[in-house]
This record gives structure tokens, sequence and C-alpha cells, in this order.
């Protein structure tokens, strides 16, 4: 699809890569001064919206720079110009409602790297799969007002897509480094034809561990009592059973969940049939509190595990964050993260089917 609309120009980004011949991010900016205030932006959006959707597809990221979005109810205004279903995130972040559809990015210390991830990349295509799911629903009942009753069976499937704002930027460090996932598969595949097949048919399988109340230092702080929404172990076995996973009650008085199988890489539709590395071996593979093995407990080889972590970092993608960026990521096809910051930095977050 060549690039042809008359309500954005095409720009450049420090860290912008080419990629299969595509440009990631894709940057797009007013076409003209008068075109840069959010009015003009959200009818943009709404007259093309087809048209965005698939270049959010051949791009993978794409960059809205230099339009006047201020705030956190500008930013939904852009997530609700595009239609698409609000879907609500789980998983171990710690993370604050802001507005509507806008929630914080996780909250967890400035100072720490997040690693490479689709988001909700267990909850794919089925029940949840994801170790320690939080769901916040007390604090989303009071902010909403409403009478929303916990259904883990709702949460079916990963956000396709994925919008960041950046509200404040940081004074260093902090940028959202993506991964096109494909790549990863593709080079796995060159070094470790045998091991990336045997993980792909025995499947893999995860573990995680939490206290029973919150740890705020920790980037997966969230103790099973928050995750669950109970204090009742018994509830919270139910909960967690509609949720694909099994518990096991330590002596400390938290929990170890484990979850399996599940898939190594994945094909989604539009996409080339493009195989997507959509899985977490890295991020929880020996971890203090988390484990990766395959679904039948054959380890994973830690040479395995530890350049296919070098191989995510070598194709990684940055670029700094500007006051009123908006990012959108294919969920599907990009492992994201998070680099340490200095503060102050506040991005937001959306997530939609």
């Amino acid at each position: 699809m060549e690039f042809s609309c008359k309500d954005f120009k095409v720009g450049k980004c420090q860290g912008q890569k080419l990629v299969d011949g595509e440009s990631m991010p894709l940057v797009l900016q007013p076409p003209k001064a008068d075109k840069a205030d959010i009015e003009s932006l959200l009818l943009a959006l709404k007259t093309n919206k087809d048209w965005f959707e698939q270049l959010i597809i051949k791009n993978s990221a794409v960059l809205l720079r230099g339009f006047d979005v201020k705030n956190a109810q500008d930013f939904n205004d852009i997530v609700e110009a595009f239609g698409w279903d609000d879907i609500r995130y789980v998983g171990p972040a710690p993370r604050t409602h802001v507005h509507k559809r806008v929630w914080t990015a996780n909250e967890g210390p400035l100072s720490e790297f997040i690693y490479y991830h689709h988001e909700m990349v267990l909850a794919a295509y089925g029940a949840v799969k994801l170790a320690m799911i939080m769901i916040d629903l007390h604090k989303t009942e009071r902010q909403n007002k409403s009478n929303m009753k916990f259904d883990p069976t709702a949460i079916k499937e990963s956000p396709k897509t994925l919008l960041l704002f950046c509200e404040v930027p940081p004074p260093e460090g902090g940028e959202t480094p993506f991964v096109p996932s494909f790549r990863v598969t593709e080079r796995m595949l060159e070094e470790f034809p045998e091991a990336v097949e045997e993980m792909e048919a025995k499947g893999l399988q995860y573990s995680f561990t939490a206290l029973s109340k919150n740890d705020t230092s920790s980037m997966r702080g969230r103790g099973w009592e928050d995750t669950f929404g109970t204090s009742d172990r018994e509830e919270a076995e139910r909960r967690a059973e509609a949720l694909g996973m099994d518990l096991e009650w330590l002596a400390n008085g938290g929990v170890k969940a484990v979850l399996g199988p599940r898939s190594l890489t994945r094909v989604f539709d539009g996409r080339k049939g493009r195989r997507m590395w959509f899985n977490t071996v890295v991020g929880m593979h020996g971890k203090e509190i988390s484990s990766a093995s395959m679904a039948d407990g054959t380890e994973i080889p830690e040479n395995v595990v530890k350049r296919c972590g070098e191989i995510i970092e070598e194709e990684s993608i940055q670029f700094k964050w500007e006051k009123g960026d908006v990012a959108i990521f294919d969920n599907m096809a990009l492992l994201h993260g998070r680099r340490p910051s200095k503060p102050p930095r506040r991005v937001l977050v959306a997530t939609c089917k």
C-alpha cells in the first residue's frame, strides 16, 4: 500500500529503521501548521479510519507527532475516533485509571527496565493464560460507578492495538523500545532450528509466585489478593481455574501459579504469514519469582534463552518521546518495553480489540 493521504505528511524521527521495506515507526505529522489542532487530527482519523488501520498493520508502528494533544481527554478522543472496542488490561503491572479508556502505563520504578513483551501475551486466543492476573475490580467500580462483576471468562484475547500518549517526556531515557516480532523468530530459526521446533512442538509452561499483599517496589508486585480480587483462598482457586491456571499455596502465605502448555509462536491474519515470537520466555525464564520451561518439564537451554535476549535487543527500535506524541503499535506484530528513565515521565496507555 503506497502512502497517500492529504490529511497527513510523512516525517522522520531519530532511531527510525527500515524493516522489510517499511519505516518503523512511520511518522505522521500535520500537513500544514493550521492543521495541528486536536479537532483537525480527530477529523483526519475518522475520515481515513480504514486507510489508517491498514497502515498500522503494514508498518506495525505509527507515530503521530506535532499535533496539539495536551492531556488524557484529548488522548481518549483519539482512541475513540477509531471506533475500536476497548479491552481491559490484565497483568501484574501496577496501573491507575485516568479517564474513560485511558490508564497510566506501568507505574513500577522508573529506574528499572521493563522487558520486551506483547501486551497481555498470555491472554491470546482462548482463556487467559497470564501467571498473575491483575483484576482491579473494586477500584474500577468506584471510578466508573458501575455494578460490574468479576467475569474472568470474558477476558479471551490480547489487544490487537496498543496506543501510547506522552504527556510528560522524561529528561533522560524512558524510551519505549519495540521489536518486530517476526524478526526474532526468523533469527532464532536460523541459529537454533531444533530448539525452536522442540519448544513449538512441546509447548511452554510458565510459573509465577506472589505474596498475599502488594509489593509496590516491584514491577510485578501485585499480591494474589489484589490479583484475584479476593482474600478467600477457595474463591481465588475458582477464579484461577477459570483463568486457566493452577495455584500452589506457599508456607509464607503467598502463591505459585502454573500455566501451560502455551505456544511459542503465532501467525496472525493479514501479516504476510509471519511467525511472531509470541511468548515471554526471556522475560520469565530463570527469574527469582518466575520461570519458563517446556510444557513437559524439559528445561530450555540457558544459551538459547541468552542468545534470544541478545537478538531481541539487536532488533530493537526506539525514539525519544516528545510532548504530545501518540504512538500506535500493532500488538500482534511488536514486542515493546521501557528503558530506565530519570523522572518525571508520564506516558498513558489504551488497549483496543
